[in-house]
C-alpha cells in the first residue's frame, strides 16, 4: 500500500467479495478524486468512511468483511459516501442453529524459549507487578482511604523500594443495593476476585464502614483467600479469618479521623514489609494472562491495531499464555464465528448461554445491541455494531477458544489455565477491564482509534493506535503505532511480534507503558446487573 500522507487517493477492501471499502488517507478525499482503480468519488468522504465500490440498490445488502452490515435504504450510486443513515442494520444472529465446534484450525507449532521478570505468589500466580491494594468494601470509605493512600504512599513506600504501588480497590457498591438478588453475586465475586489479582501478592487487606451489607466475612469468607500468615491478627476490625485484615471505620477503638488513619497505616506497614521481600524471578511467557479490549474504535481498528492484537494473540497461545476476549455486544453478530471455534460443544454453549443472558438483560432496559455504537465511532467510520463487531473479533486471533467465563469469574476458579478464553463482559471499558482484572488478568492491551487516555492501577496498559495520525498527535500516551499498517510502512506480522516483545518487557518491569508513566488510572466500575434499593 502506498503511504495515505502521500495525496495518492488510497482504500482499503477487507474481502473481495466487499461492495464497500474505506479511505485510508488522513483527513480524507473529496468529490471527484479518482483512485488508481478508475473509481472517482461522488461525495467528500471522511478518512475511515466507506464508499461504495459498485452501484447498491435500495433494499441490497452492503458487504464489509464479507458480511453484511446493512441493507441499502435507498439507492447508492457507486463512489458514493456509504454512512449509517444510508444503511438498515440487519437483526440480530438467531441463537439457533449455530456451528458448534466444527472448525478445527490448524495446529500451530509451540513457541518455546521466551521469558519474563515476574513475582511469583504462594497461590501458583505469576505478578507483573508488586502492588499492595487496599480493598473497599462500601463506597463510604473511599475518602478515608484516598487520603491514608496518599499518606502511605509519601511516608512508607519510599521504605520499600521493591514496592511498585499502593492502590485503594474503591468502587459504588456495598450498600443501598439488593444485596441478597441473584445477580448481586456478580459485583461481590468481581472485588472478591479483584482482590486476589497476581499482581497483588497474595496480599488481602481490607477497609470496611461496619454498617455496609457487603461485610468483610461476605466478600471474603473464611477459604476464599491465600492465607499468607497464619497469626491471628490482633488489630482493630480483624475478622476472625487468620490472615485477613479488616481496618473498620466504625470499631468503638477509633477517635477521630487520625486514629482511622493510623490504623490503616499500621496494617498497610506489614504487608508491605512481606511484599518488599520478593524479587523479581525468570518465567516462562506461559504465565502471562493478557486482557484484549478495544475502545474509541473506528474503521481502522479492524484494518490494523486489533489483527495485530490477534496475530500477537496466536503467539502467545503458542508459548502456552492464557488471552482474555470480552465485550459481549462486539462480539454477538459474529457468534457463529465464535461458537465454531470451540473446543468442545460444552464451550460453545456456554458462549451462547452468555449471549442469551445479556440479550435478556438488554431487553429489560427496552434497549438492544445498537445501543453500543457511539458518537465517536460513527465518526471514525463504523456505521452500526455489526460493522463494529466484525473489526472486534478479530482480536481473538485464530486459535481455539477453550474456555468461557461468567462476569466476575476468576479463571482458576473455572479450571482454566491456558489457552484463549471468551470473558463475558460488556463492552464498557471501565466495566470490562474491571472484571478482566477479576478474572486474573496480568497485563492489558487496548487498542483504540479514536483516543483515550484510559489506563488501569492494577496492572500495565499497553496502548495500540489504529492510525498513524493519532499516534502521532498522542505520541506520549500510545505505546505501538499499528497505523504502519495500513501506512504500508509495516506488516500485521510486523506489528504483532513488536507487541509480543513489548509484553515481555513491561511484564519484566524493564519497560513502562505511557499511562503507567503518567499515571492515568480509571476507577474501578463494578457491573452489578441486581436491582439498587
Amino acid at each position: 500500500m502506498a503511504d495515505p500522507d502521500l495525496r495518492d487517493p488510497l482504500h482499503i477492501t477487507m474481502h473481495e467479495a466487499d461492495n464497500v471499502a474505506i479511505v485510508a488517507n488522513d483527513g480524507g478525499l473529496p468529490a471527484g478524486t479518482r483512485f488508481p482503480s478508475g473509481l472517482v468519488l461522488v461525495d467528500k468522504v471522511p478518512q475511515g468512511h466507506k464508499v461504495a465500490l459498485v452501484d447498491i440498490a435500495a433494499g441490497e445488502a452492503v458487504r464489509r468483511y464479507n458480511v453484511v452490515i446493512g441493507r441499502a435504504a435507498r439507492d447508492i450510486p457507486k463512489g458514493s459516501w456509504v454512512h449509517e443513515r444510508l444503511l438498515e442494520m440487519p437483526a440480530a444472529r438467531s441463537l439457533d442453529g449455530l456451528p458448534i465446534a466444527n472448525v478445527k484450525p490448524p495446529s500451530l507449532p509451540p513457541l518455546e524459549g521466551y521469558t519474563f521478570e515476574g513475582y511469583r505468589n504462594a497461590d501458583g500466580s505469576v505478578g507483573t507487578r508488586n502492588i499492595l491494594a487496599i480493598t473497599t468494601t462500601v463506597q463510604c470509605v473511599s475518602g478515608v482511604v484516598e487520603f491514608a493512600v496518599r499518606r502511605i504512599k509519601e511516608e512508607l513506600l519510599p521504605r520499600f523500594p521493591h514496592v511498585d504501588d499502593v492502590v485503594g480497590l474503591e468502587h459504588t457498591y456495598g450498600c443501598g443495593v439488593a444485596i441478597d438478588a441473584p445477580d448481586a453475586i456478580v459485583p461481590i465475586r468481581t472485588l472478591r476476585n479483584i482482590s486476589m489479582n497476581p499482581n497483588f501478592g497474595n496480599e488481602v487487606m481490607v477497609v470496611s464502614l461496619g454498617c455496609e451489607k457487603l461485610q468483610p466475612e461476605r466478600l471474603l469468607p473464611p477459604g476464599s483467600f491465600a492465607i499468607v500468615d497464619e497469626r491471628n491478627v490482633a488489630d482493630v476490625g480483624a475478622t476472625e479469618a487468620a490472615g485477613l485484615d479488616v481496618v473498620c471505620l466504625q470499631d468503638d477503638a477509633h477517635v477521630g479521623f487520625m486514629s482511622m488513619i493510623d490504623s490503616i497505616m499500621s496494617t498497610a506497614e506489614e504487608h508491605l514489609e512481606r511484599l518488599n521481600a520478593r524479587r523479581r524471578e525468570t518465567v516462562p511467557a506461559s504465565e502471562l494472562v493478557v486482557g484484549v479490549q478495544c475502545g474509541g474504535s473506528d474503521a481502522f481498528s479492524g484494518v490494523t491495531a486489533n489483527p495485530a492484537v490477534g496475530f500477537c494473540t496466536d503467539l502467545l497461545v503458542r508459548a502456552g499464555a492464557t488471552v482474555m476476549f470480552s465485550e459481549v455486544t462486539e462480539v454477538r453478530d459474529g457468534i457463529d464465528q465464535l461458537t465454531s471455534r470451540a473446543t468442545s460443544p460444552e464451550v460453545a454453549d456456554a458462549m451462547i448461554r452468555e449471549m442469551a443472558w445479556y440479550d435478556a438483560y438488554l431487553d429489560k432496559g427496552r434497549v438492544d445491541r445498537s445501543a453500543n455504537t457511539t458518537p465517536g465511532n460513527k465518526k471514525g467510520g463504523l456505521s452500526n455494531i455489526v460493522e463494529k463487531a466484525m473489526g472486534s473479533i478479530v482480536k481473538s486471533g485464530s486459535a481455539p477458544i477453550s474456555g468461557v467465563l461468567s462476569p466476575g469469574e476468576k479463571l482458576r476458579d473455572r479450571g482454566i489455565e491456558r489457552g484463549l478464553v471468551y470473558a463475558a463482559t460488556p463492552a464498557s471499558d471501565f466495566i470490562c477491564g474491571t472484571l478482566q482484572l477479576a478474572a486474573g488478568m496480568n497485563l492489558h492491551v487496548f487498542t483504540t482509534g479514536r483516543g483515550t487516555p484510559y489506563g488501569l492501577a492494577a496492572v500495565p496498559v499497553i496502548k495500540v493506535a489504529t492510525r498513524s495520525d493519532l499516534a502521532r498527535r498522542w505520541h506520549d500516551l500510545m505505546d505501538v503505532n499499528a497505523g504502519r499498517i495500513a501506512d504500508g510502512q509495516a506488516s500485521i506480522e510486523d506489528v504483532g511480534w513488536e507487541l509480543f516483545r513489548l509484553m515481555l518487557d513491561v511484564a519484566s518491569g524493564r519497560r513502562k507503558t505511557w499511562a503507567e508513566h503518567w499515571k492515568l488510572h480509571n476507577a474501578l466500575v463494578l457491573f452489578n446487573p441486581a436491582p439498587v434499593t
